[in-house]
């Protein structure tokens, strides 16, 4: 199982980009997909996260400014980022919730991608 991440890159501040992921390999299930960030000498945390159902949840500091999508025939999701300050800047891994060939459910982890936001 493969997570793949793309989209990150350098933008001014108050400009937007859209992170996508999409998981690979054999896979019978996936439930929550998510994306987190890492800021240099910080903890990783939650930026956004969405089950298969459709239900979302978001990191305190995205106040509105994010969205999150889900296409589940892709197994992908799309994070929408809006109104991107320069505190943004992190690098932002993929994260699922999967169950593969072994039958065992487990959180896979993409690459990370560098999100820069300049001032």
């Amino acid at each position: 199982v493969q997570l793949q991440a793309s989209g990150g890159g350098l933008v001014q501040a108050g400009g937007s980009l859209r992170l996508s992921c999409a998981a690979s390999g054999t896979i019978f299930s996936v439930t929550t997909m998510g994306w987190y960030r890492q800021a240099s000498g910080t903890q990783r945390e939650l930026v956004a996260s969405i089950d298969s159902g459709g239900s979302t949840d978001f990191g305190d500091f995205v106040k509105g400014r994010f969205s999150i999508s889900r296409d589940n025939t892709k197994k992908a999701i799309y994070l929408q980022m809006d109104s991107l300050k320069p505190e943004d800047t992190a690098v932002y891994y993929c994260g699922a919730e999967i169950l593969g060939r072994l039958g065992v459910w487990r959180n896979y982890w993409g690459q990370g991608t560098q999100v820069t936001v300049s001032s």
